[in-house]
């Protein structure tokens, strides 16, 4: 089978308190790939979303700015040039206090019925 061109992503609907871009390169929705998804998130200063406890691990990248990770024995800050690992079935909450660019890869892929966000 030859390489898959991935032309352009597709602009996902966020969740969380502010407007944040989600460009999804592959995953369910752009590649119809179940395996992995990879995102390109932009996210303003302030943004926060609902926790989670997903059924996927999580890989994130920051490209620029401060991603704030809280977790059930506490909180990290990375920043451009840092990376975490958010594991599968454990609580984690992201946001970013002043903005950020990441890239989020998850294994298997992103999915609104396996990342199991808290009540808002």
């Amino acid at each position: 089978m030859p390489p898959t061109l991935i032309a352009q992503p597709t602009r996902i609907a966020p969740a969380g308190n502010k407007p944040k871009l989600i460009d999804e390169f592959v995953g369910r929705v752009n590649s119809q790939t179940s395996a992995c998804s990879v995102a390109r998130m932009q996210s303003p200063a302030g943004w926060q979303e609902p926790g989670q406890t997903p059924d996927f691990d999580e890989f994130t990248v920051v490209l620029a700015g401060t991603l704030h990770v809280e977790h059930r024995a506490g909180s990290l800050d990375l920043r451009a040039g840092q990376a975490v690992i958010a594991h599968r079935g454990e609580w984690v909450r992201y946001s970013t206090p002043e903005g950020a660019e990441y890239i989020a890869v998850c294994l298997p892929a992103f999915s609104p019925a396996t990342v199991h966000r808290d009540p808002e």
